[in-house]
C-alpha cells in the first residue's frame, strides 16, 4: 500500500521541529537538546517519510530565490559569468574573491557555501531514515521499507556527488549523529563515490517509478547512478545505468505537441517541455526527477524562481539609449509597449559568454535558438512613454547596438545586453508589478541528459558511432542537424548539454567530474593535451576549457566598477570553508590546493572505518 504525499508532508511538521532543533546552519556547532526526541519521533514509518519530504524540500532550494544556488554553478563555468557591475563582492575575479574566509553564502557575493552547508543539512536527513529505517514497525511490507530506505540512499548519494565534484575529498558521514562532531577527516572522493555507488544500485531495485512527483524515481536512480559511475571511471557500467532508463519503457524524450499551449501554432515543443503547467504532467514522459514548487500551496516561502530576475539582461536601465542620446527603455507595466509583462525584467546576474549566447549556435534551425524561443536585445523595441511625447523618431522600433557614427548605444554592454533563452527563462510572476519569475517545478533530471551522459560514456570507451547517435537523438528532437561521428569528442557533448540543460544542469559540478576523467585516464582532449591526478589544481581540463570559452577571463574583461575577470587552475575546486575546518578542533578537513591552508593538509582516509558503517 502507497502512502500518499500530503500524508507524509503533515507528518513532517512534527519530524522537522526534531531535525533542525538537532541541525543548525553550521552542521558542526553543538545545539541544546530538543524537547523532542528521536525515538519518539520516529517510531512510525510516517515520520520517516517524513524526513523522506525535508531531504526533497532542501533539494528544491537550489533552483529558487534571487541569486538561486544553481547561479553560482553557472557562473563558475565555461557558459556564463556573474554580470552584477555596480559594487564590489561578486564572483568576478575568483582569485581575489573566493577564499576559504571570503563570504561564501550571499546573494551579492555567491553561493559556494550554501551548498556545503545544506549538503550536509540533506545528508543529516537522509542519514537520520537510514540509520532508523528498522524503528518503525508499522511499515505494509518490506518493500515499503526498501522503497523508503532506496530514497533515502538516493537523497544522500545525490549530495555527495555534487559535495565530491564541488569540493573534491570531503567528510563522509553515514550515520546519524546523536552529538556534535568534532572530529571529521576528509575521505577521499573515489570512497566515497564508490560507496554511492553501491547504495543507489540497492536503490534501483526498490525506488519505483511513477511515485509521487517530486520524489525520486526509479530512472532518476539509475540516472545519478550514471553520473557516479561515470565519476568513477566505470564507463561500460555508466552505459548500463543510462540504458536502464532509456530503454526501460518508461521516459522518452518528447517530440510531439503537447500541455497546455499545445493548439498554439506559434510555439513548438520545445516551448511546451518548459512551460510550468507542463512540467510535471503525466503527458510528460521526459522528466525523471522535478522539484516541486506551486503558486499559492501553504507552506511555499520560495519566493519563485526569479529566472527573470537572475538570467535577463538589465534591458531597462537608463544606460540604454534611443540614438538621438534619450533613455530608450521602462519596465513600468501597463504602458503603451508594455516589455516588462511579457519578457520579465532582469538585472544581468547570470551574463552568459559570447560561446553560450552565440558561439553555440550554427544551425539556424534549431528550435532552442530561433526567434521566439530565442531573445536577442533587438527583438524588444524602445518603449519609454517619454520617446512618444516627444516624437523621438526611435519609439516602437527595435534596439539598436551602435548609432550610424558607431557609437555603443549602452553604457554597460556586461549587464544590459545580451541574448537569453525566453524559452526557459520565462515563468509567468503574477504577484509581481515587475515580473521576476513565478512558481513553476523545475526539472533536476531529465531524458535529454541521460542520452547526453550514455554519449560521453560511449565516447571514453571509444565508440564515437554510438555517443554520435546519441547526441543526434537530442538535437533531432530540436530539428538541428545531425553531427557527424568525426565530429565527436568532449567539447561536442558539452556544447550540446550547453544548448539543452541552460540554467539546468550544475554546469561547474560537469566540468569538473569530466576534469577529473581525463586526469584519471590520461586521455587527450580537444586541446590536445593530456592531464594526470597529481597536480589537478594547477593544470586541468576544468581551467583550459573555460579560458577557451569564456571571452570574459581570455581578454581580462574589467567591469565599470574596475574589476577585472579572472581565474585560476585551482579553482577546479572550491574552497573548504573556514569555518568548517575550524569547528573540527580533534579532526582533519583538508583544504583545496590553491587556498590558504592547505599546507596543513594530512592523507584523507582512503578507506571507511569500521565504525562509521
Amino acid at each position: 500500500m502507497k502512502k500518499t504525499h500530503i500524508k507524509h508532508v503533515i507528518f513532517a511538521c512534527t519530524a522537522s521541529l526534531f531535525l533542525l532543533a538537532s541541525c543548525s546552519k553550521d552542521f558542526l556547532k553543538p545545539k541544546p537538546e530538543s524537547i523532542y526526541t528521536a525515538d519518539e519521533t520516529y517510531n512510525k514509518a510516517d515520520a520517516l517519510w517524513a524526513a523522506l519530504v525535508a531531504c526533497e524540500r532542501n533539494m528544491r532550494h537550489e533552483f529558487y530565490g534571487d541569486g538561486a544556488p544553481i547561479v553560482t554553478e553557472m557562473i563558475y563555468s565555461d557558459i556564463a559569468v556573474e554580470g552584477t557591475t555596480d559594487k564590489p563582492g561578486p564572483a568576478q575575479d575568483l582569485i581575489q574573491a573566493i577564499r576559504p574566509d571570503a563570504n561564501l553564502n550571499d546573494i551579492n557575493y555567491n553561493k559556494i557555501g550554501y551548498f556545503w552547508n545544506e549538503g550536509y543539512r540533506a545528508i543529516r536527513y537522509a542519514n537520520t531514515i537510514i540509520t532508523r529505517i528498522d524503528q518503525p514497525q508499522d511499515y505494509e511490507s518490506a518493500d515499503e521499507r526498501n522503497h523508503l530506505l532506496g530514497c533515502a540512499y538516493f537523497q544522500r548519494a545525490a549530495r555527495y556527488y555534487r559535495l565530491t565534484q564541488q569540493f573534491g575529498d570531503v567528510p563522509l558521514i553515514l550515520k546519524e549523529p546523536h552529538e556534535a562532531i568534532l572530529n571529521l577527516n576528509s575521505t577521499k572522493r573515489e570512497v566515497i563515490l564508490q560507496k554511492m555507488k553501491e547504495d543507489l544500485e540497492f536503490a534501483e531495485q526498490w525506488v519505483p517509478d511513477n511515485d509521487v512527483k517530486g520524489r525520486a524515481s526509479k530512472g532518476a536512480v539509475s540516472h545519478l547512478l550514471c553520473k557516479i559511475n561515470l565519476a568513477l571511471g566505470l564507463f561500460d557500467d555508466a552505459i548500463t545505468s543510462a540504458s536502464h532508463v532509456i530503454d526501460g519503457g518508461t521516459y522518452h524524450l518528447m517530440t510531439d505537441r503537447f500541455g497546455i499551449d499545445k493548439s498554439n501554432e506559434s510555439h513548438n515543443v520545445i516551448w511546451d517541455l518548459h512551460r510550468p503547467d507542463n512540467k510535471s504532467t503525466i503527458e510528460n514522459k521526459e522528466g525523471l526527477l522535478m522539484v516541486i514548487d506551486r503558486y499559492q500551496i501553504d507552506g511555499n516561502e520560495s519566493g519563485g524562481t526569479q529566472s527573470m530576475r537572475n538570467g535577463l539582461p538589465y534591458w531597462s536601465n537608463a544606460g540604454i539609449i534611443t540614438p538621438t542620446g534619450k533613455r530608450g527603455t521602462s519596465d513600468v507595466a501597463n504602458i503603451e509597449i508594455d516589455q516588462v509583462t511579457k519578457y520579465g525584467r532582469g538585472i544581468g546576474k547570470i551574463r552568459p559568454t559570447y560561446y553560450s549566447e552565440k558561439g553555440l549556435w550554427k544551425d539556424a534551425n534549431d528550435l532552442r535558438h530561433v526567434p521566439g524561443n530565442w531573445m536577442n536585445m533587438e527583438d524588444l523595441v524602445y518603449n519609454d512613454p517619454a520617446l512618444k511625447t516627444s516624437n523621438d523618431p526611435s519609439y516602437g522600433k527595435p534596439l539598436q547596438f551602435k548609432n550610424s557614427d558607431g557609437k555603443i548605444l549602452s553604457n554597460d554592454t556586461i549587464r544590459q545586453w545580451f541574448g537569453w533563452p525566453h524559452y526557459k527563462i520565462y515563468i509567468p510572476d503574477p504577484d509581481r508589478l515587475q515580473p521576476a519569475g513565478g512558481n513553476t517545478d523545475w526539472y533536476v533530471f531529465r531524458l535529454a541528459e541521460t542520452y547526453l551522459l550514455r554519449a560521453e560514456a560511449y565516447f571514453w570507451k571509444g565508440n564515437l558511432e554510438l555517443a554520435a547517435t546519441d547526441i543526434n537523438k537530442v538535437r533531432v528532437r530540436a530539428h538541428a542537424a545531425p553531427i557527424s561521428v568525426q565530429e565527436v569528442n568532449i567539447g561536442t557533448i558539452l556544447d550540446e548539454r550547453a544548448r539543452e540543460l541552460y540554467y539546468e544542469e550544475p554546469r561547474k559540478t560537469e566540468l569538473t567530474r569530466i576534469a577529473y576523467i581525463f586526469a584519471k585516464t590520461g586521455k587527450a582532449s580537444e586541446y590536445g593535451k593530456s592531464y594526470n591526478l597529481s597536480n589537478f589544481s594547477t593544470d586541468n581540463y576544468f581551467y583550459d576549457r573555460i579560458v577557451d570559452k569564456s571571452n570574459f577571463y581570455n581578454k581580462n574583461v574589467t567591469t565599470n566598477f574596475g574589476v577585472t575577470y579572472r581565474i585560476s587552475p585551482y579553482h577546479v575546486l572550491w574552497p573548504i570553508p573556514q569555518s568548517a575546518i575550524d569547528s573540527n578542533p580533534l579532526g582533519r578537513i583538508n583544504q583545496n590546493q590553491g587556498y590558504s591552508g592547505a599546507e596543513k593538509n594530512v592523507p584523507p582516509l582512503d578507506k571507511i572505518p569500521d565504525d562509521a558503517l
